[in-house]
């Protein structure tokens, strides 16, 4: 009986875990949204796999999730950080450009999905924990620490890349 208890202790993983393995999972999934070759395309798939990540970081946290307060807390997170949505929108044309310019757009596109997913994930993961909800939620207020979690992000996503020799 002392054994199933530990094992069942052992096993147990916390909320904090498993949010950040799902913002994990949900920035392979943005990377490879990158690759998508059409221009603005990748752009909407990316705010969708965004959303469905609030949305499952909202049934984690048991938060009601409303799609479109989503979206317009994505719009004024990342609107509001200039530097990710011009990033993103230049990358995402950049692909219009034959050979060269698809290359640098879907190279650009995987580092910018990638990280700005990360960030947006630990800044719901921060609120949620705190005891926020989509409500009560301020861009404004997070936009440094989203800042920090974007260049975390993008250091992340250059760890993820493959790299058969460490493995």
């Amino acid at each position: 009986m002392e054994i199933e208890e530990t094992t069942t202790e052992a096993v147990e993983v916390t909320k904090l875990e498993r949010a950040s393995r799902s913002v994990k999972n949900y920035v392979l999934g943005s990377m490879a949204i990158g690759v998508i070759p059409v221009p603005m395309v990748d752009l909407a798939v990316l705010t969708g796999v965004q959303l469905k990540m609030l949305h499952s970081l909202s049934d984690l946290y048991e938060i009601e999730f409303s799609k479109n307060m989503g979206k317009s807390i994505l719009a004024a997170l990342l609107g509001g950080f200039v530097p990710t949505s011009t990033s993103m929108t230049a990358a995402s044309l950049t692909k219009y450009v034959p050979v060269i310019g698809q290359t640098t757009g879907i190279v650009s596109m995987v580092i910018l999905a990638g990280a700005s997913t990360y960030a947006v994930g630990k800044v719901f993961i921060q609120h949620f924990e705190s005891g926020g909800t989509f409500l009560n939620f301020d861009p404004e207020s997070v936009r440094t620490y989203f800042a920090e979690e974007f260049k975390k992000g993008q250091e992340v996503v250059s760890k993820l890349k493959p790299n058969k020799s460490e493995s």
